[in-house]
Formats: C-alpha cells, structure tokens, sequence
C-alpha cells in the first residue's frame, strides 16, 4: 500500500516522550509512523523538507475568529497615535461612505493616544454627520458618536442607566459617548445581526490568515449572543463556510451564556438549561465541535471594570463590576454546568476569579464531571492563595502574555507594581500542577502564536519594564503551551498538539527552529508551510505540495 505522504530531512519536535525524529508518515488525515519506521514505507509523495522544523500545529484555544474577521474588512484605526489622527481616519473613510450609513472601526485603544477619548462632536463633523461605532480593542468598550448615540438611544437610556454597565457621562451629565461593558447592548441591538454572508466572509478571511502563522485549531470564544455575539446565526455561518470548504482551520465555538435557556420547572425531572434540543458541549468532530459555554463574570483591565479585591490605583474607590448580578451569574453558570456544559468564565480581576472557584468547586463537590475542562479566561490578576484553589478546583487560566507587551505599561498604571507581579500568570499556573495554554484573544492583541511564545519568554513591555520576571517561560515550556496544553485544555490530549501515531496529521513547518534562536528573534521565524490533516492549507513556496 502507498501511504498519503513522508516528510524527511528536518527536525521534527514531536512535543511526546519521543523527543525529536527525522521523518514523519501520514496517511488519511492521520500520522502512522515516525523515524525509521516511517522511512520503510511507501508513500505517494515523499518530501525532503530540507533542514526545516516541523512542530505540531498551533492551538489557539482564546480567539475570536469571527470578530477578528470583521476587523480585517473595518476601518482600522489601532495605528492612529493621537486623537487627530483618528479624526483623520474616520474623515476618509467617510470620503468612501454613502450618506447616512454607519462608520465601523476597530482596535481604539486609549492608551495609544495619551489616555483620551475621541470627542462625540469631533467625530461626527469627522464623519460628515454619518453615525460613527469606534470599538475598543478590549472588546470590553466602545466610543459613538452624536449621531450614533442619537440612533440608538443612549441619551434615554442614560437617565436610567445600565446594568453590568456604563454610559459615561461628562461634567455636564451628558454622554461622552462611551460605553462600557452591557451597555453596548444599545448600539448592537441596532447593528446586529450581521448579515450571514457577512460573518461567511469573515470566517473565510480569519481562517486563512490563521494558516499563514502555523495555527490549525482555534476556540472561538463567545459566538451567537451577548454583547460579543454577531449573530444568532454564528454557528450556521461557521457550517456553511465548512461544507464548501473555506475553513481553513479546525474550529471549537463557545456559545455564549445568554444562548442557553432554562427548560423546564427547576428541579423537575427533565430540566435543564442549555438550548431546546438538549445540545451540550462535546457535539461535533475534529472539524467543528462545540466547546464550554461563555460566562462574562467582569471587564477589563484597561476599561477599569475588572472585578477586583483591591480598588484601581487612578480610580479612588472603584473595584469594577460584575456583569450584571453576582448571585444570578452564578446560578446560570452552575445550572449549564448541571445540564452537561464544560464552563469557559470570563474573570480578569482577583475577586471574579474567586466567583468562578466558587462556582468550579460547588460543581465539582455535586460529583458533576465536564464533558472537557472548565476554564478561566485571562486571569488577569490572580493571588497567590488562588493558584492552589485553582489547581484544586479543576481549573486553568487561559492566559495572554502578549498583552504585556502590548498593554502592560497600562496594566501597572491600573493596578500598580504589585498586582502586576500576580497578572497574567504562566509559570506558577504550571508549578500548581495546571495545564498552560497560551492565546492571542485577537483581536484584542496581534496573535501570531511565535509573537505570543516570544511574548511569554520576555515579558516585556513597550517602555522595557520587566513585567513579573517569575513568571517567564523556557522555550521547551512556551512551545509546549501552544500545543500541548492547548490540547489538553480544549478536550483534545492525545489527539492533536503532538506529533504521534494515531494523532490528527496537523504540522507547523518553520524555516528555523525556535530553540535555536535567542527569545527575541522566536517572532521572526518565518511559517514556511501549515498542513491540516495531511494536506498543506499554507505553502508559498511548495514545501509540501506536489
């Protein structure tokens, strides 16, 4: 029999007890044989892949595939360094813009334009009187503008105000046009759903940039509802973009909470919270699956409502805020883990994470097993009393090391020195006995998963502070947190994130290897080649094609 393909001629880093090998053998999708017994085989194709490294496939198990998309066709305006140089940007897209239609950007940070906000004024004779919709790189906030607040109620709604959220009001009493957390409900009730077409689109256009960086596996983390979700329809999008083959990678989707409903009396035989057909996580195949359910527990760092312990260091007495009432976030949380839902809980601050080992522990000592982990995501300040109940709760932290690099000087302005040395964690989650994945959360930051495991080596960020030196990582370590851990986190040990017989044939091939490069040149490895399943979705310059 001849075998699909042999690759030979590299270091192959199999990321198993195996170590490094020289050959590889797949055949239908999957690997069969490695070394030696790979090169008895015959195969259709064989390809000497000339000194290259070849690791398993990237994990991405935080992203936001469908939203990083959307800012691919979207004004971006995270270049701009001054608040005139957004004007600019939006006064030129304008130029472009029917009369009347809204003006969508993406990646406004404030701490790139000296800690400000653009002017609702401003914006509006910028865009020619066209509604303007600014969303925050954080995901977490966005800026209108006076047309657009007009159109989608805020001036009302401000009199009432937001719960699990904030419409931030001038010395005046009057809107300045952000908004924080739920109540960006207001302009996404008027904005949403995206067309189908639209997020196909999207898909179509996150997907094949994912492949040009190694990545063949990424969550999606939050689709279908919420103040994150496009569309009810995400997930159909996600299936028709599947059957005509345009999705280049492997995808999990995490619903978000709202999706899931109570059926049925509490506590009656027979209910459950979760969608009307019973669906729960686990459902579908190495293509496409359902992953845990997405809790927003608190913020952000950066907008200020991350749910701390402590209060903010600019901010006298603000702690952040939950997204909407503790208790009931906690009751839904737990009735989706009851109905068979593994948990992904947003939980950035100290005191959110202590909600989300509330919940982990109330789940586990109630003998309920989840179909995959349950999570933490970010993690972005964590006590060192909770490393232990983490571990001991069943959970990981799902962490972003490249936001140091990119935010991190904001972060220590926030929360000071001290809670920055308990942020964004990655070598004491492993000392505890955790499993590590590294994530981009793109399009909150740049993901190229080289950045993000050069990112966790140096922890540094844009003005050179050192941010939390305990918790760098070595190569071997960052390496096995995109591949690995990923695996493991996602529900997939064994069968992706490692170069084995029997795993899913999913290849990075690099044209240098990383452990053989300083920490700071890991970025610019260049992605000679991705393959899926044994067939090559990425290859410029036919590494592995015929």
């Amino acid at each position: 029999m001849n075998i699909d393909l042999i690759l030979r001629g590299g270091r192959i880093h199999t990321m198993s007890a195996v170590g490094t090998t020289d050959a590889v053998a797949i055949h239908d999708g999957r690997i069969i044989a490695l070394g030696e017994d790979a090169l008895r085989l015959d195969a259709r194709v064989t390809r000497d892949i000339r000194g290259k490294t070849v690791l398993p496939g990237f994990i991405d198990a935080h992203a936001h595939s469908v939203w990083f998309g959307l800012t691919l066709v979207e004004l971006d305006v995270a270049p701009a360094r001054s608040l005139d140089e957004i004007y600019a940007l939006v006064a030129e897209r304008a130029s472009d813009t029917p009369a009347g239609e809204w003006i969508v950007g993406a990646g406004f940070n404030q701490m790139s334009v000296g800690n400000r906000y653009p002017d609702p004024d401003r914006l509006t004779i910028a865009a020619g009187g066209r509604p303007v919709w600014l969303k925050h790189t954080s995901g977490h906030a966005c800026v209108l503008n006076r047309a657009a607040m007009s159109e989608t109620g805020v001036y009302e709604a401000a009199l009432r105000g937001v719960e699990g959220g904030r419409i931030v009001l001038d010395e005046r009493g009057e809107p300045t046009g952000l908004l924080e957390e739920q109540a960006m409900r207001l302009v996404q009730d008027v904005m949403l759903p995206y067309p189908l077409a639209r997020i196909e689109e999207a898909l179509e256009a996150a997907t094949a940039h994912y492949v040009s960086e190694g990545l063949t596996s990424v969550t999606d983390a939050g689709i279908g509802g919420g103040w994150i979700g496009h569309s009810p329809q995400e997930f159909s999008a996600y299936q028709n973009v599947l059957a005509r083959g345009s999705l280049r990678t492997r995808q999990q989707v995490m619903p978000e909470s709202s999706t899931l409903a109570r059926h049925g009396e509490p506590g009656a035989t027979g209910s459950f919270v979760g969608f009307n057909t019973g669906v729960r996580s686990g459902l579908g195949d190495d293509r496409l699956q359902l992953g845990p359910a997405k809790f927003f527990l608190d913020g952000s760092i950066l907008g200020a409502t991350a749910r701390m312990t402590e209060e903010y260091h600019h901010c006298a007495g603000s702690h952040g805020y939950y997204q909407g009432n503790r208790d009931d976030i906690r009751g839904h949380a737990l009735d989706a883990g009851r109905g068979g839902w593994a948990l992904a809980m947003h939980a950035v601050g100290d005191e959110a994470v202590d909600l989300a080992i509330d919940i982990a522990h109330t789940l586990r000592a109630e003998g309920i097993t989840p179909p995959m982990p349950h999570r933490v995501e970010h993690g972005g300040v964590v006590r060192p009393e909770q490393l232990t109940e983490l571990a001991e709760a069943g959970l990981t932290v799902i962490g972003q090391p490249r936001f140091l690099t990119l935010y991190g000087d904001g972060f220590r302005e926030f929360i000071g020195d001290d809670r920055a040395e308990w942020s964004f964690r990655s070598k004491s989650l492993l000392d505890a006995g955790m499993s590590l994945a590294l994530t981009s959360d793109r399009p909150v930051a740049p993901g190229a998963p080289l950045s993000v495991i050069e990112s966790s080596m140096l922890r540094r960020t844009e003005s050179g502070h050192l941010y939390g030196a305990h918790e760098r990582l070595t190569i071997d370590e960052a390496l096995a947190a995109y591949t690995t851990g990923p695996a493991q986190v996602t529900g997939w040990a064994g069968r992706k994130g490692v170069i084995a017989v029997g795993a899913l044939a999913d290849l990075a091939v690099l044209g240098a290897d990383p452990c053989d490069v300083l920490p700071e040149e890991v970025s610019d490895i260049p992605v000679a080649a991705t393959v899926l399943g044994g067939e090559a979705v990425y290859d410029p310059e036919g590494v592995i094609a015929v």
